[in-house]
């Protein structure tokens, strides 16, 4: 796709609660280049319930732009977050037991790197079912989550202190009023999801100790790019950061990174820890990920590989899943997290080429649609009782660990790995 192209999508774009983005989110300048167009996606997690006879349902550009002064890659578009994250928001982090153990490794790091008393007040942003916050808990800290959907009272009834309300200034003050500043802010998976960033970054500073530290997860760029995890595009992630560009944007602010770390969630991500500058120790380990950065490039020659890359991946999958169907085969998909949504509605897969996608007995997604689709989620004793001839993983990243589980349990199809490129596993 053109350059010119994709600016008159740019411009075209911004109705329904929908603003365009024709400057960087993070520096501001205005040389911002298209990337990738994946077209106009629904809202991951707007699901609608089976029977329910299909009606009009919003869609939105997803165009994935680069900032070539401060590295920033990020949506073309932000859409309004109650349209994103609605109160009956079906995601849980307590059923993912990658996110469970990483959590629960988090506050061990962070316990050997601060200095840390049961006096210390923890919060967690866009806490969701209190997961994170359950580790400190335990150790007998304070802790206060922030949480704009129903989940935030189901933490309160699991006794983690818990603001049900978007994050930002009042909500910030509100914390601080009733439990006093912060030693940690934790943002998992979540930073990169909230606009208006510059005021997120000062409501943290606001609630933040002076000697506080704030420590961030998010989609790493550099996996997305080496793994070609387009599916990881969608409206809920405004901002793909680099360890380079998230650093400019906290130096903004008058915070340094202190530490920085890839972890395995969501198919790769990256650990941060911020603190004003010059109060904490700074680690090695900040200098060594800027420079494998340096290394490998980000620029718009890598970016514009990736595009492509991505298309022929794109292509590939709908060959291969053309052929099954051909032999009159069934396909099932495994797992429904929002990766999934972007992914079906990308490769523009529908319920003739996906019987059903199946999770684990207890998620809030069973019993709905894909979204932008009729693909129905069902628990996942449906690939027992009728096997189908093969298991499109949805949830790819965790690939090795779902495999010789469903095994187990007796599934005697075959599985397809769709990403980075396509294949069959016997």
């Amino acid at each position: 796709m053109t350059t010119s192209t994709m600016t008159d999508i740019q411009l075209s774009a911004g109705t329904g609660g929908s603003v365009v983005m024709d400057r960087c989110q993070v520096c501001g300048g205005s040389e911002i280049e298209g990337v990738l167009f994946l077209g106009y996606l629904p809202p991951v997690n707007q699901m609608r319930t089976i029977g329910q006879i299909p009606h009009e349902q919003p869609a939105y550009p997803a165009l994935l732009q680069y900032c070539s002064t401060c590295q920033l890659v990020q949506l073309g578009l932000t859409v309004d977050p109650n349209i994103l994250f609605p109160p009956e928001y079906p995601y849980t982090s307590g059923t993912t037991k990658i996110l469970r153990e990483n959590f629960a490794e988090l506050y061990q790091e962070a316990s050997g790197l601060l200095s840390l008393s049961t006096e210390d007040l923890v919060v967690d942003i866009g806490s969701n079912d209190g997961t994170l916050l359950s580790n400190f808990h335990l150790a007998g800290m304070r802790v206060h989550g922030i949480e704009p959907t129903d989940m935030g009272h189901l933490a309160n009834e699991r006794g983690i202190k818990s603001t049900v309300a978007f994050f930002g200034p009042d909500s910030a003050a509100k914390v601080r009023s009733e439990d006093g500043p912060a030693k940690i802010i934790t943002a998992t998976n979540v930073f990169a999801h909230i606009e208006n960033v510059h005021e997120i970054v000062e409501s943290i500073l606001h609630l933040l100790d002076e000697d506080g530290v704030f420590i961030s997860e998010s989609h790493y760029l550099m996996s997305l790019l080496e793994t070609l995890q387009y599916d990881t595009i969608y409206h809920e992630h405004l901002r793909y950061y680099s360890l380079h560009s998230i650093k400019y944007l906290l130096e903004m602010h008058g915070l340094e990174v202190i530490h920085a770390k890839p972890i395995p969630t969501h198919g790769g991500s990256i650990r941060v820890y911020a603190a004003r500058a010059g109060l904490q120790e700074k680690q090695p380990s900040v200098e060594t990920i800027l420079q494998q950065e340096i290394d490998a490039g980000v620029d718009s020659q890598r970016l514009d590989e990736f595009g492509k890359q991505v298309v022929n991946s794109k292509m590939q999958l709908y060959k291969l899943m053309a052929d099954i169907k051909s032999e009159g085969k069934s396909i099932v998909g495994i797992g429904a997290p929002s990766r999934a949504s972007t992914l079906v509605n990308y490769v523009g897969l529908d319920d003739g080429i996906l019987d059903a996608v199946l999770e684990i007995k207890g998620s809030y997604k069973i019993g709905k649609y894909m979204p932008g689709t009729v693909i129905p989620v069902l628990e996942e004793s449906y690939l027992f009782d009728e096997q189908p001839d093969y298991a499109l993983l949805l949830s790819w990243h965790i690939a090795e660990e779902l495999m010789p589980k469903l095994k187990e349990k007796g599934f005697q199809g075959k599985f397809i790995i769709p990403l980075p490129n396509p294949v069959i596993i016997e």
